[in-house]
């Protein structure tokens, strides 16, 4: 198996300067991760937009995400063997160069076959950029500095995904669907050139090409992809009760069997799975899995609640959310100092107990709920987050030999996504059996025989008076209505009780991991 030299990687000097020119770069690569998180979720709150746009169907429409998060989770573990390859500064700026022309196609894109084409691009190209970044702070700085910017990414990590569903809520308000993408072509051009002229702190390795694994490449897409697709889709298709979902189950497994492999007997591997005999990496990327549930997940259910319960419109839930956003932003140079002071493990257990505190609190959740009522909750989330991914990230990666991080930083990023693409699978399955399970108990409750329910069919019926006839059946419509809106708020409690217990258990878990070296102190105070 070839390796890169420490010389290769040209590790960071001990003193404590940082180099301009190597902060610009960062800053620059930071940014382009962050387009790469923001478009998951920026088309969420436009999808009806879009589908009206390209005259899609309902089942089609999904595929504007389901095609990014497919391609982009086949990038993530690649990176790490195309950033040896190719080196950070080709591989940056040619993702972000390419990221830049698929949003432009997309942008541009007149049918649902191009639409789901270029985002396939957009996301397996975009998905390059992520782990990369992560490992390059480890490369970059010195590590008395390392603190300073580790909550920059994961401010970046964290905030993109939260605050997508606003700008793209805002972006088709004010302009159109189309400016979803045109968004990216100033940036995008902006972090190319800057990566391409700044980046200087490795070199490109071409000899690993002669002994690439395309056999690898061919079983980990078919594993990854498939796997992506029966959790992005099966939910919505009765799960093994649709043959289409079976049939990618059955290949996503038998490809995974043939990828581990593989793996374990190839010459140059595309993927390097050693990072996971060191113990801190391994319990990190279960961390990081658990962390994306609860990143994903939200992300997805506040939106539900809010449309299907409050019934607010895109840019009214996209105001609403942004409260998460605004937290992570605010407490970022907090977590900075901490985690230079403190048990990482403390600062980790503390966060995922902070995130409970905030599902626990949306427990008591009602129909009636407003801006008010998850002001809390959502600032609890942000902060909870933000807490527990600086830490998570230092203790899995901090503990690895330079040569490791390429690759490593994939892996650890490939769990976040895979644990929201799991997260968002049980979270649906949940949500709707405990709606199915409420509705069947409140319409037991909802009989001819309760006082309760005649009493309040007959107020509606009165309210309803003006209309004639036709008074009763309105107001036992309107009765249904209520009774299963009360279903869903209940089924939404289950499900963040859910969250509660999970967040909970995996805090109390933190200590299990070594603490790494001491951070020099003072660092983040710079």
């Amino acid at each position: 198996m070839s390796t890169i030299t420490a010389d290769a990687i040209r590790l960071p000097a001990d003193d404590d300067r940082i180099d301009p020119r190597r902060l610009i770069a960062f800053l620059a690569m930071s940014f382009g991760m962050f387009m790469s998180l923001l478009d998951i979720q920026v088309v969420s709150a436009s999808l009806t937009e879009i589908q009206a746009g390209l005259a899609a169907s309902r089942d089609e429409i999904s595929w504007v995400q389901t095609a990014y998060l497919i391609a982009e989770v086949v990038a993530i573990p690649l990176s790490g063997f195309l950033s040896r390859v190719l080196g950070t500064r080709i591989m940056f700026a040619a993702s972000a160069a390419g990221f830049t022309v698929a949003s432009l196609m997309c942008g541009f894109t007149s049918s649902m076959n191009e639409m789901i084409f270029w985002r396939a691009i957009q996301g397996f190209i975009g998905g390059g950029m992520i782990p990369t970044v992560f490992a390059s702070i480890y490369t970059i700085f010195p590590r008395s500095k390392q603190a300073i910017f580790l909550p920059v990414i994961g401010l970046v990590a964290t905030l993109a995904p939260t605050i997508g569903p606003t700008v793209g809520g805002y972006l088709t308000d004010a302009l159109s669907w189309h400016w979803l993408f045109f968004i990216n072509i100033g940036p995008g051009i902006a972090v190319t050139a800057l990566t391409f002229w700044l980046i200087d702190f490795d070199r490109p390795d071409y000899a690993l090409f002669k002994h690439f694994d395309w056999w690898g490449l061919g079983f980990m897409a078919a594993f990854l992809g498939s796997l992506e697709y029966v959790l992005e889709e099966g939910e919505r298709y009765d799960w093994f009760d649709d043959q289409t979902i079976s049939l990618l189950a059955v290949v996503a497994a038998v490809s995974a069997a043939a990828f581990f492999a593989r793996v374990l007997t190839a010459r140059s591997p595309i993927v390097d799975l050693t990072a996971y005999t060191n113990r801190n990496f391994a319990l990190g990327s279960m961390f990081s899995f658990v962390l994306g549930i609860g990143l994903y997940g939200l992300t997805y259910l506040f939106p539900v609640y809010l449309e299907e319960i409050r019934g607010y419109n895109a840019l009214m839930v996209g105001e609403t959310m942004f409260v998460s956003g605004i937290a992570m932003f605010l407490s970022a140079p907090f977590v900075g100092r901490l985690v230079t002071k403190i048990d990482p493990r403390f600062m980790m257990m503390g966060g995922f107990f902070i995130f409970a505190a905030g599902s626990w609190q949306m427990t008591f959740v009602t129909k009636d709920w407003d801006f008010a009522q998850l002001l809390w909750p959502q600032i609890f989330r942000g902060v909870g987050m933000m807490m527990a991914i600086v830490p998570i990230t230092n203790l899995a990666l901090g503990t690895l030999e330079p040569e490791r991080l390429k690759n490593a930083s994939g892996l650890f990023n490939l769990a976040r996504n895979l644990g929201g693409a799991v997260g968002l699978a049980a979270l649906n399955t949940v949500l709707n059996h405990r709606i199915d399970l409420h509705l069947a108990r409140l319409h037991e409750a909802v009989t001819w025989g309760r006082q309760p329910a005649q009493e309040a069919l007959t107020n509606l019926t009165a309210r309803f008076q003006s209309f004639g006839s036709d008074a009763q059946t309105m107001a036992l419509q309107q009765l249904m209505g209520l009774t299963r809106q009360q279903g869903i708020v209940m089924a939404f409690a289950d499900v963040f009780l859910m969250f509660t217990v999970v967040f909970v258990a995996f805090g109390a878990l933190a200590m299990v991991m070594r603490r790494p070296a001491a951070i020099p102190g003072g660092a983040a105070g710079h």
